[in-house]
């Protein structure tokens, strides 16, 4: 990976770091080519604070690491993309982002239940989701239950992928016989924090 440090007067680079789980865009930091090299040998994030002048690793006073996944060079050659795991709120206000939006792994879900309404509308009749919406709401029951006992009799082996793997086809599948019913997964949330609430 050959970054471009003479871009920019001050040999600084941006680098984005965005959650590897859900995709969320983190924070915004600067690095120059020792703070490249630590992150990647230590595989924590290490920015260099133009405030403090010296590098500066990402949680080294509250804990909350950004445990490197994958770092990412753009065409330019002059900027990063680093992938990474927040152990913890990112900003210093204690948000979970600089911007202060929330950044859990079930907004992953929602993000999905986006891109089956887009193929549910799509024109690609190669669409798995939208030839099955065309099937009409048995069908997708169908396929619902289907998946649910093929889960059940993983669930009775040891074989962790193929349990997690069917446990994936259910839950995709029951988020789209949600919205064939006009619902979301926030509907179901809903009342079972309401029946917390209760209890």
């Amino acid at each position: 990976m050959k970054v471009d440090y003479n871009k920019y007067a001050d040999g600084l680079v941006p680098a984005v770091i965005q959650d590897f789980n859900t995709q969320k865009v983190l924070m915004l930091g600067f690095m120059n080519e020792e703070a490249v090299q630590r992150t990647m040998q230590e595989g924590k994030v290490t920015f260099f604070s133009r405030s403090k002048n010296r590098l500066w690793t990402k949680g080294e006073e509250s804990g909350n690491h950004l445990i490197v996944k994958e770092v990412l060079l753009d065409c330019d050659q002059d900027s990063l993309l680093i992938k990474a795991e927040p152990l913890g709120p990112v900003c210093h206000t204690g948000a979970d982002t600089c911007w202060n939006e929330k950044n859990h792994s079930s907004d992953f879900l929602h993000y999905l239940e986006e891109i089956i309404a887009l193929r549910k509308d799509s024109e690609d009749p190669k669409s798995y989701v939208r030839q099955l919406f065309q099937k009409g709401i048995n069908k997708i029951a169908q396929k619902v239950g289907e998946e649910a006992v093929e889960l059940v009799i993983e669930a009775k082996d040891v074989n962790k992928d193929l349990f997690l793997n069917e446990a994936a086809d259910l839950l995709f599948h029951y988020l789209i016989l949600l919205q064939a019913k006009d619902f979301a997964l926030e509907d179901v949330t809903a009342i079972l924090r309401e029946r917390h609430q209760h209890r």
